[in-house]
């Protein structure tokens, strides 16, 4: 046996499949989980660097784990952080025993770890794996993400992305079906930075297109499919027909704001009217649809006017489900360049505001589903999801503790707190 480790992940569900993966790769190389990071021989931290409160949490959680490390264990930084600082962040941090980017691996000269091999390599040398499509473990839950690309060709204004996870890179077909079955999964959840460009960097298909086949692909072998991160201009009537008929009519738009005007200086598509039509367009179809999004506040150049557009569409569309950031200025970014941004305090209090209609909205569609009935995956004991909640990010149903893990229940909605729902078990509706 070649030792213990112990992996910590940061960020978003992307990293977690990268670092599912890893854990894969560390267990084929003799290695074995560790019940708590003090008793790991090596430490494995996998770090978001996409704005900069994220950075601040990874640059600490490192710093903390390399603190509690036993004596002799081996720290190494991967991740989204490694990817985009490597020697930068090396020289900064003595702590770390390796700094290793997932494309050209990077470490620091003059330490060297035994193994695993496969995970240490010159930033010259072509890496001996390809993470992407590196085999992962059978799903622990009964619902998984699986990625389906890497990287991204936009080139938004205040996202750094592109510069270090490079451009995309789609999986194929074949390899995404193989994992999907591998996980043996009830719910698979497809993400990538841009889901609906799967395929155009090997494909000259347009935009939805090959992610229409895959949709129907994976839901012929799992019971629910859910996408993540959708570009708005991607969502064609094909593709909305294809998620609607899934049997999980979610949808994950990412908008990032409502105003036109704001929305051009961040080198995106689309203004509220469009959305509010397309949101529209989708009720009428799918009334039991949900959607989500989330919106960047604070963007350089926002004015009052901009953020009243906000308001007042998060008053009109009803989302299920909305997050506010505060704008990151990114080094690097488009964004970075630009006149007019906006003091933090008037950010924090727009998001207050934003925050608060949007938490009035949720509370008030949850609340209309007192009474109504649907089916649920029980997904930890006391807890399940419909189709209107996404793991990890939305509410949940409370659901009796007797209902086994794994199983589909069919509930009724009986009460609505905050964004969670509580049910009981009922017969199936015939």
């Amino acid at each position: 046996m070649t030792g213990r480790y112990w992996l910590e992940t940061l960020g978003c569900p992307k990293n977690q499949v990268d670092s599912e993966k890893l854990a894969g790769m560390l267990e084929a190389e003799g290695y074995v989980r560790a019940p708590q990071p003090g008793r790991a021989d090596l430490v494995v931290v996998n770090t978001c660097a996409f704005i900069e409160p994220a950075r601040q949490e990874s640059v600490g959680t490192i710093l903390e784990l390399a603190e509690s490390r036993k004596a002799g264990a081996k720290l190494v930084v991967t991740g989204c952080l490694a990817e985009r600082y490597g020697q930068e962040l090396a020289d900064a941090l003595p702590e770390v025993d390796q700094v290793a980017g997932f494309g050209a691996m990077f470490f620091q000269p003059g330490t060297a770890m035994e193994a695993p091999v496969r995970l240490l390599a010159s930033r010259d040398a072509v890496p001996s794996f390809d993470l992407l499509n590196l085999p992962r473990p059978p799903a622990s839950a009964p619902w998984a993400y699986v990625k389906v690309a890497e990287g991204c060709d936009r080139r938004c204004g205040f996202c750094a992305i592109p510069s270090f996870r490079g451009p995309q890179r789609s999986r194929s077909r074949e390899a995404i079906l193989g994992e999907v079955e591998a996980l043996g999964a009830q719910e698979v959840v497809l993400v990538a930075q841009d889901l609906v460009s799967w395929g155009r960097d090997a494909s000259r298909e347009g935009p939805g297109g090959r992610l229409v086949e895959l949709l129907r692909d994976v839901r012929a072998m799992v019971e629910r499919v859910r996408l993540l991160y959708l570009y708005p201009s991607g969502l064609n009537e094909e593709l909305i027909e294809a998620i609607g008929e899934s049997g999980c009519p979610y949808f994950d738009l990412s908008l990032q704001h409502a105003s036109r005007p704001l929305l051009r200086r961040m080198r995106r598509f689309g203004d509220g009217d469009l959305f509010l039509e397309r949101i529209a367009g989708i009720r009428r179809r799918y009334p039991e649809a949900a959607l989500r999004s989330s919106f960047i506040i604070g963007y350089p150049g926002e004015t009052e006017e901009d953020h009243d557009r906000l308001l007042e569409f998060l008053q009109e569309a009803h989302l299920d489900w909305a997050g506010f950031f505060p704008f990151s200025n990114e080094q690097g970014t488009h964004a970075a360049g630009l006149a007019g941004h906006v003091p933090s305090w008037l950010v924090a209090e727009r998001a207050r505001e934003c925050s608060e209609v949007q938490g009035s909205v949720t509370g008030g569609r949850r609340r209309q589903l007192v009474g109504t009935r649907c089916r649920a995956l029980v997904d930890t004991p006391g807890q399940a999801r419909s189709h209107r909640e996404a793991p990890e990010i939305d509410g949940i149903i409370s659901v009796p503790r007797s209902l086994a893990v794994g199983t589909w229940a069919h509930l009724e909605i009986t009460d609505a707190v905050g964004p969670d729902l509580v049910a009981r078990t009922v017969a199936a509706d015939r």
